[in-house]
């Protein structure tokens, strides 16, 4: 069974950077995609960034010049570089399938953007 887990998430001001991980296990790992998700308070689960197998890569158009998804096919592991950081930024961060979210989900990291 596909298996996540993320780290990286904390408190950082507006306008700073976060590296978010995700260790990926359960898989053929350089075949799949993987995506980022986050859920802000009393929102909906959206994906922020996909990568696929390959290294194709999408992003939200709130994630677009901002974020960028990178992925280390040796440490089955997907990265999250997040810059410019805004308060509406803040939300559980996941990762799961990149097109579909077919794995159980993990804890999630929190980022919280506030001065």
């Amino acid at each position: 069974q596909v298996h996540f887990v993320e780290s990286g998430g904390g408190l950082v001001q507006p306008g700073g950077s976060l590296r978010l991980s995700c260790a990926a296990s359960g898989m053929t790992f350089s075949r799949y995609a993987v995506g980022w998700y986050r859920q802000a308070p009393g929102k909906q689960r959206e994906l922020v960034a996909r990568i696929s197998g390959d290294g194709i890569t999408y992003y939200s158009d709130s994630a677009k010049g901002r974020f960028t998804v990178s992925r280390d096919n040796a440490k089955n592991t997907v990265y999250l570089q997040m810059n410019s950081l805004k308060p509406e930024d803040t939300a559980v961060y996941y990762c799961n399938g990149g097109y579909v979210a077919n794995g159980p989900w993990g804890q999630g990291t929190q980022v919280t953007v506030s001065s």
